[in-house]
């Protein structure tokens, strides 16, 4: 029953809210405006409504547009670069989770010396204390997936070592200012929609999961569990549904704040290996991939946390003893998969090999091993390995 609770971040959600960017108080006065290198920003015309949006409030911009789905070392460096170079106070991430991701990571580099992974604890990191905070952050998110809005947390990829690891500082990377409107998430395709919702999902499931959940971090995860099951398939299916749209806007915002009172498990640590292998693998997918084995094997070794969420997903749990309404979960769960069209993705497709497995849990473990400790049941790395081969098809 012992927890804290802070998110220093301000958010503005609902439909319409872009325009508050106008009228807010921001950080500074010149900002790094960091966006994917894909068309959709320009495309889509947010990129120039947001540029427009801050010059009313009397703030320039210079944009950086190199960020990669799986966001990279690489990149970061580059964007912190520029950030000094042109003098910027803020940095602004516009897009999904990697450009906000991105942003973050961006922010803490463009007022500290070395590289990035000097400051990282997993992998090849050097784990250094990070003498100078982060510059502020403001995000505004296109996407229902990450939760990164709502949490300080940030993953990146060393691309030469295939290394994706999640970092973070608090209270530093937490946004300062957060704008979710779900009217920039009607473009999302349904594929996307459904990768990004899932990756809310498993947040939300993940943090109920965790051997640090806590009431008030049930609350908002089993709420997020609960608009999903309702409302996702119809996001997919009626991209234009401006209702659905904002419900699962609202079920990613309560995930992330699941981040920051609860944490992801492991799952997320295997999913990490594998697109840090196969970086063209969207982040939601690897998860999707990887929930019917990892979940399964939870229902049968701690049957009372899965339980909870069952409810959630709209199952009757009436006479059901947990181990029953554990593995009505997971069904309700591959369900849900099914419903928005993602039931019948392969590790396969994307060149994974299920002799690959022992080399994927070697690597969670490596470098996102710090996950496996808030596991409700330690995994060894037998454990990992069968899951994820169990996992493959």
């Amino acid at each position: 029953m012992d927890f804290t609770f802070h998110i220093p971040t301000k958010i503005n959600f609902g439909p319409g809210t872009l325009e508050t960017l106008a009228s807010e108080k921001l950080p500074g006065k010149r900002a790094l405006l960091v966006v994917s290198a894909g068309p959709t920003m320009r495309k889509q015309g947010y990129l120039d409504r947001t540029i427009e949006l801050l010059k009313r409030n009397n703030v320039s911009c210079v944009v950086f547009d190199k960020i990669l789905p799986n966001p990279i070392n690489k990149h970061v460096m580059e964007g912190a670069a520029m950030a000094r170079a042109e003098g910027c106070d803020f940095v602004i991430g516009l897009g999904g989770g990697s450009s906000i991701d991105a942003a973050k990571s961006i922010a803490v580099m463009a007022v500290n010396p070395g590289d990035y992974w000097d400051y990282i604890g997993g992998g090849t990191g050097k784990g250094l204390p990070v003498p100078n905070g982060a510059l502020p952050i403001v995000a505004i998110t296109t996407t229902a997936g990450t939760g990164t809005e709502a949490d300080p947390w940030t993953v990146i990829t060393h691309e030469e070592r295939n290394e994706k690891i999640g970092y973070g500082l608090i209270p530093e990377t937490f946004p300062t200012l957060s704008i979710v409107d779900p009217k920039l998430m009607l473009s999302v395709p349904p594929h996307l929609t459904a990768y990004q919702g899932f990756d809310a999902f498993f947040h939300a499931a993940e943090g109920v999961l965790a051997n640090i959940a806590t009431p008030l971090g049930d609350a908002l995860a089993l709420q997020s569990i609960s608009l999903i099951a309702k409302w996702l398939p119809t996001a997919v299916n009626d991209g234009a549904n401006l209702e659905a749209r904002t419900q699962i806007a609202l079920a990613n915002t309560l995930s992330g704040m699941v981040e920051s009172v609860s944490s992801c498990t492991s799952e997320h640590s295997m999913e990490h290996a594998l697109s840090a292998y196969h970086p063209e693998l969207p982040h939601g997918a690897g998860l999707i991939m990887l929930s019917r084995a990892y979940f399964t094997y939870f229902a049968g070794k701690t049957p009372e946390r899965v339980s909870r969420m069952a409810t959630a997903m709209g199952v009757d749990t009436h006479g059901l003893d947990d181990a029953q309404a554990a593995t009505a979960f997971v069904n309700a769960m591959v369900a849900l998969q099914t419903a928005c069209g993602v039931g019948g993705l392969k590790m396969s497709d994307y060149g994974i090999a299920r002799d690959d497995a022992p080399k994927l849990a070697a690597n969670a473990f490596a470098n996102m091993g710090g996950l496996f400790t808030l596991d409700p049941y330690t995994l060894t790395m037998e454990d990992a390995t069968q899951i994820i081969a169990d996992a493959w098809r």
